[in-house]
């Protein structure tokens, strides 16, 4: 079975001072961009701004701490907000809370199950 260690761990030992520089900097560019657009996104979506930059935030570091690129930008997207809004407004934040932890359940599933690869079946 493949090691699940996060890549943070992986790439501790290699990883210098400069490499910290350019991280740091490409991390301000990437909230620069991110923040105002989490806050866009929560307004679209039909919840509070702060919610927006809770999201942004947490998800940033989680994000980056089990990801599995270090070249890997992720942040809000535009795509999900008409998806969020339809969940909040049908069944309220609580919902939406139901809905995100089926999604990360769903996808720790497949992750562990090794069927990354049915993405293809799914439009």
């Amino acid at each position: 079975m493949r090691d699940f260690t996060p890549k943070l761990f992986l790439y501790q030992k290699e990883y210098s001072r400069e490499q910290f520089v350019r991280d740091f900097v490409s991390g301000v560019i990437v909230a620069i961009i991110a923040l105002p657009l989490s806050i866009a996104l929560a307004l679209a979506s039909g919840v509070a701004p702060e919610q927006g930059l809770y999201t942004a935030v947490v998800a940033g570091f989680l994000i980056s701490f089990f990801g599995g690129s270090r070249v890997q930008i992720a942040g809000p997207t535009a795509a999900f907000a008409s998806i969020v809004a339809g969940i909040v407004a049908k069944n309220g934040m609580e919902g939406m809370a139901v809905a995100t932890i089926l999604a990360g359940i769903i996808l720790i599933l497949m992750g562990v199950l090794r069927l990354g690869s049915m993405i293809r079946f799914i439009p």
